[in-house]
């Protein structure tokens, strides 16, 4: 008999979340997310995104044993100013047995039904800045710190349960081998001279963090027309600085300005911290953070993790500045491999990007969506 439980108390919560190390824990490729930022992600009282958004927190379990897990969502910034009738599922993880899927997946279904909703899509998590898609190519490769890892089976669940896919995304890698600096010398004066811009590399922290909400008003307005775009508010640029600017590398963000001092693009590439959060296994404490203050500066592998251009300057050549001051610091850090974090399939845009760069597409993940019934 399978049985549903919400995880409400901090204790359950924690349960909730030390299941995926129990079901993964003789899998090499998936990377344990760090058990504190975990918890402060599902706080209420600490996650601004609980603003514009509720969440439910659901255990299974068979025989006494927890046997999976899912997170139901609305995002009713989503729902209201967007005017998508639609109730998410994230955190899923599951044995391999459809009727659990079934189980956890009901709850979802509950949740929508009560207020109305129409479809159902995951695994996504409240906002644009959370992890997205469930892995459907690439299960030999290691995950990475944004991204969630599963098996291959899940696949098969949903496809069962009869979801199709909705969004669906690509992620590919390169040797930093492949960039040739003297392809963007060749663009990167010009385009500075023609259009009065200058590049800003950071070197502190503290001097990132004077940029930072330049940096978000510029990422609502970039990705404003992008499907179920929800923007960021005040509260969430002050979550999000607290919760990553200790995993960055300050000398790797870049911003653009221009004759105005108008920020017009940024772009944050971030150490891999993989093998970092493999030896912490969720804990900071005793050596975990070690781990993670090595990784930042003594790494051989990066992670492009988010580029915006405000609209004005797109397709004009303003990544080329951007290229030779990362060329310059992954020469100095000794980069090795640069990998691509998950991007929309047809947005061709980005995908232009970096086919200077002869990028091999190692992993596809999608979202599922359903209608409600």
């Amino acid at each position: 008999m399978i049985t549903i439980r919400e995880a409400i108390t901090k204790k359950e919560l924690k349960q909730f979340i030390l299941f995926s190390f129990d079901l993964y824990k003789d899998n090499p490729n998936w990377i344990p997310p760090l058990i504190q930022d975990e918890l402060i992600t599902f706080d209420k009282s600490q996650n601004p995104v609980f603003e514009n958004a509720e969440a439910y927190f659901y255990c299974a379990y068979k025989d006494g044993k927890m046997v999976g897990k899912v997170a139901a969502i609305i995002n009713w910034s989503e729902v209201n100013d967007l005017g998508k009738k639609k109730v998410r599922f994230g955190w899923f993880d599951v044995i391999d047995d459809i009727e659990v899927t079934k189980a956890l997946l009901e709850k979802v279904y509950e949740l929508g039904r009560k207020h109305n909703l129409e479809e159902v899509e995951g695994p996504m998590g409240f906002s644009n800045m959370d992890k997205v898609g469930l892995l459907t190519e690439g299960f030999e490769h290691i995950g990475t710190m944004i991204t969630w890892y599963n098996y291959p089976y899940y696949v098969t669940h949903f496809e069962q349960l009869g979801y199709v896919k909705e969004k669906q995304f690509l992620e590919s890698v390169f040797p930093f081998a492949n960039v040739k600096l003297e392809v963007f010398e060749r663009t990167s004066h010009f385009i500075c001279k023609r259009y009065q811009l200058r590049v800003v590399n950071c070197k502190s922290t503290k001097e990132v963090l004077k940029y930072a909400d330049q940096m978000f008003d510029l990422f609502n307005e970039c990705y404003a027309k992008l499907s179920s775009f929800v923007p960021i508010s005040d509260a969430q640029k002050a979550f999000f600085k607290k919760k990553y600017m200790g995993m960055i590398n300050p000398e790797f963000i870049n911003f653009v300005f221009d004759a105005n001092d108008k920020m017009i693009a940024f772009s944050i590439v971030m150490p891999s911290l993989t093998e970092a959060l493999k030896k912490a296994n969720g804990r900071l404490f005793p050596f975990g953070w070690y781990h993670l203050l090595r990784a930042k500066t003594k790494t051989n592998a990066i992670l492009f993790y988010l580029i915006g251009i405000h609209p004005d300057y797109q397709n004009k050549g303003v990544t080329a500045p951007m290229f030779i001051e990362y060329f310059n610091a992954f020469k100095r850090f000794g980069i090795e491999t640069c990998i691509r974090t998950p991007e929309l399939d047809e947005n061709n845009a980005i995908h232009n990007l970096w086919k200077t760069f002869d990028p091999v597409i190692h992993k596809r993940r999608c979202t599922y969506m359903k209608k409600l019934e």
